[in-house]
C-alpha cells in the first residue's frame, strides 16, 4: 500500500476539497495573527510560510501525514549511518563532512569521523600551500589560477557556492571552471591560462567520469605542450576521487589525491573534498564557516519538532501543492545577485533526487514526486516569467528569498530590491478584482466599452501560493544554512514518498547509451544498428565531419 492509500492522505484529498473557496486576503482579514503564527526562526533564517493555501486544519493533517511516514526517525537513521539508500546499499551521510561535534561516527564498523577530520586537515595545508606561494608549478612560479573540473554536483556546488561568496574571496588565487564536454568552453577558459602558473583540480569520484576525464585529458596535453614533461604533471594536477590507482596512472602523484566516499551522492558532494575550489576562493576558515552552518542546520533538522522545524515545514507544504493542487513546478526567486545561481543547484539536488517512478518497496508510485525547480534573480524575473506566475491557470509556488543587509553602499537600491521583493508575494497573494480594475481605468478616463474589456484583460485572481525566506547577509555560514534547509527538505519529501532520494539511476542510462554510441562517431566508425532516427543522426554527424 502507498502513502496515497492511507486515512491521512484521503482526508487531506478531503481537506483539500473544503478549501475551493479559501482566499488569503480574506484569510489575512479573518486573522490578525496569521503572520505570526505561520512563521518559524532558526539559525538565522527567517522563514514567512503565511502566504500560502493553509488553515490551522490543513497544518494538522500535513503534521499527521509526517507522523505516518515516520519522518522524524528516518531523519534520525540517515544520521546515525543507517543504509537508507538501499538500491545501492550504502548510508547516506553527507551530514558526517560538517559535523563538529567529533563524535564517532560508524560504519561498517569503522569510525569514519576520523577520515573525515584527516581530509580536512589535507585541505587546509593545501590551501595554505597554495596562498602562500609555496606550491609551485613547474617553472618554479607560484599559482595563479586554478581550474576546476567536474560535473553535476562537483561542478554546480563550488562553482555556485564560489559566485554566491564573492564578498568573502580572499583573492589569492582566480579559480575557474570548466564542466561540459563541450570543448568550446575548455578551449576558451584554457586561452586565459598560462600554464606554468595553472593548477588543475580534477574531481571525479571514480576517475572516469566521460566528461571530466576528457577535459582533464586536453588540460593534461596543454600543459605538455607548453614545455612540462610526464614527471611535471605532479606539480600541477590534483584530484578527489575513490579510484587511487587511475589518479596515479595519470601522473598525480599519491599525496595529491583527496578521498571520495560511496556514502556521499555527488549533489551532496560540495562538503567533501570537492570544496576545494571553494575553499581556495575563501580560504579554509571561510568554507569552514560554511560547513558550519549547514552543522547547525543538521542540529536543528534534528531537534525542532515539526511545526518549528524549517526543512520539514518546507518538505509539507511542497507535497501539499505536487500532490493536493497538482502542481507541477515549484520557482525559487532570490533577490541577491551573487545568488542567482541557487535555483540551478537546487535544481540538481531536487531533481536528481526525487524524480523518482518506484518506491523503497519496488512499487510504481500512483501520485507525483518532484517538482520542476526553476528559478530566476529577481527584480529581473518580474519582467519576464512573473507574468505567468500571476495570470496563468497554473499554481506556481514560489520562494522568495532576501538578504536584509546588503554588501554594497547604495542603499536606496537596497531599499527598491526589497520592496519589490515583499510586493510581488504580495500581489501574488491579494491579486486585483475587476472591480478594481475597472476603477483604476475609469480614473484614467476610459470609456465604459473599453472599461468592460480591459477589466477581464487586468484581473488577477491572487491567492498564488510564497514563502519569503529572510536573513541578514548572506555570509557563509549562512549560505551553509540555506543549502542544508534545501537538502534536509529533499530528503523529507522523499521519505514521504517512500521513495529512494539518493540513487539516480536514470542518469546512468544516458551515460551507458552514449558509450556506445560514441565509437561509430569516430574515424573508423562501424555500421551503427541503433534505431532509425539514432542511425539517421549518426549518419549526418560523420557526413558534416568528414574529411
Amino acid at each position: 500500500m502507498t502513502i496515497a492509500n492511507t486515512p491521512v492522505w484521503q482526508a487531506l484529498t478531503t481537506h483539500r476539497a473544503s478549501l475551493d473557496g479559501f482566499h488569503l486576503k480574506n484569510a489575512f482579514q479573518d486573522d490578525p495573527n496569521r503572520a505570526a503564527t505561520y512563521t518559524a526562526t532558526a539559525c538565522g533564517l527567517t522563514v514567512d510560510y503565511s502566504k500560502n493555501l493553509i488553515t490551522d486544519e490543513t497544518w494538522s493533517l500535513l503534521k499527521q501525514l509526517a507522523n505516518q511516514c515516520n519522518l522524524v526517525e528516518k531523519c534520525q537513521a540517515m544520521f546515525s549511518g543507517q543504509k537508507i539508500n538501499t538500491s545501492e546499499d550504502r548510508a547516506v551521510l553527507h551530514t558526517a563532512l560538517r559535523d563538529f561535534s567529533r563524535q564517532p561516527i560508524i560504519v561498517d564498523g569503522k569510525n569514519i569521523a576520523e577520515d573525515v577530520q584527516a581530509v580536512q586537515e589535507k585541505m587546509k595545508q593545501f590551501v595554505s600551500q597554495v596562498h602562500d606561494g609555496t606550491w609551485l608549478g613547474y617553472q618554479g612560479q607560484p599559482i595563479k589560477d586554478v581550474l576546476s573540473i567536474g560535473i553535476g554536483g562537483s561542478f554546480l556546488g563550488p562553482k555556485i557556492m564560489s559566485e554566491a561568496l564573492l564578498p568573502y574571496r580572499e583573492n589569492k588565487v582566480k579559480v575557474h571552471y570548466v564542466a561540459n564536454v563541450d570543448a568550446h568552453h575548455i578551449r576558451d577558459v584554457l586561452a586565459k591560462l598560462d600554464p606554468a602558473t595553472t593548477l588543475v583540480i580534477m574531481s571525479s569520484k571514480s576517475f572516469t567520469t566521460q566528461e571530466t576525464l576528457n577535459n582533464t585529458l586536453i588540460a593534461k596535453q596543454w600543459l605538455l605542450d607548453d614545455g612540462a614533461t610526464q614527471s611535471d604533471v605532479a606539480k600541477h594536477f590534483v584530484c578527489v576521487s575513490s579510484n587511487v590507482a587511475a589518479a596515479s596512472e595519470f601522473g598525480i602523484a599519491p599525496e595529491n589525491i583527496f578521498p571520495m566516499w560511496d556514502w556521499v551522492g555527488g549533489r551532496y558532494s560540495l562538503w567533501s573534498a570537492i570544496g576545494l575550489p571553494i575553499a581556495l576562493d575563501l580560504g579554509y576558515e571561510g568554507y569552514e564557516a560554511l560547513l558550519r552552518g549547514a552543522y547547525d542546520m543538521d542540529r536543528h533538522f534534528q531537534e525542532a519538532p515539526i511545526s518549528q522545524n524549517l526543512p520539514m515545514i518546507l518538505a509539507l507544504l511542497g507535497v501539499w501543492y505536487i500532490n493536493f493542487f497538482d502542481a507541477e513546478s515549484h520557482v525559487l526567486l532570490p533577490y541577491y545577485h551573487y545568488l542567482r545561481g541557487l535555483p540551478a543547484y537546487v535544481q540538481q539536488l531536487d531533481m536528481e533526487s526525487n524524480g523518482k517512478q518506484a518506491t523503497l518497496d519496488n512499487a510504481y508510485v500512483d501520485y507525483a514526486t518532484g517538482p520542476v525547480i526553476w528559478g530566476g534573480e529577481g527584480t529581473n524575473g518580474q519582467h519576464a516569467f512573473h507574468q505567468l506566475m500571476h495570470q496563468s491557470q497554473r499554481i506556481i509556488p514560489a520562494d522568495f528569498i532576501l538578504p536584509l543587509v546588503a554588501d554594497h553602499q547604495y542603499s536606496e537600491q537596497h531599499a527598491m530590491l526589497a520592496a519589490n521583493c515583499f510586493a510581488q508575494t504580495q500581489a501574488l497573494m491579494v491579486g486585483k478584482t475587476e472591480e478594481e480594475a475597472k476603477a483604476e481605468l475609469q480614473d484614467k478616463g476610459f470609456t465604459k466599452a473599453t472599461l468592460a474589456a480591459l477589466s477581464v484583460q487586468k484581473f488577477m485572481p491572487g491567492n498564488k501560493p510564497s514563502n519569503t525566506i529572510l536573513f541578514d547577509k548572506l555570509t557563509p555560514y549562512q549560505l551553509g544554512t540555506i543549502i542544508a534547509l534545501y537538502e534536509h527538505k529533499v530528503f523529507c519529501q522523499g521519505v514521504i514518498w517512500g521513495i529512494n532520494s539518493f540513487d539516480q539511476w536514470g542518469v546512468e542510462l544516458g551515460k551507458v547509451l552514449g558509450n556506445q554510441i560514441l565509437p561509430h562517431l569516430g574515424k573508423e566508425a562501424s555500421q551503427a544498428n541503433f534505431d532509425a532516427s539514432t542511425n539517421q543522426l549518426i549518419q549526418r554527424f560523420l557526413t558534416a565531419n568528414r574529411t
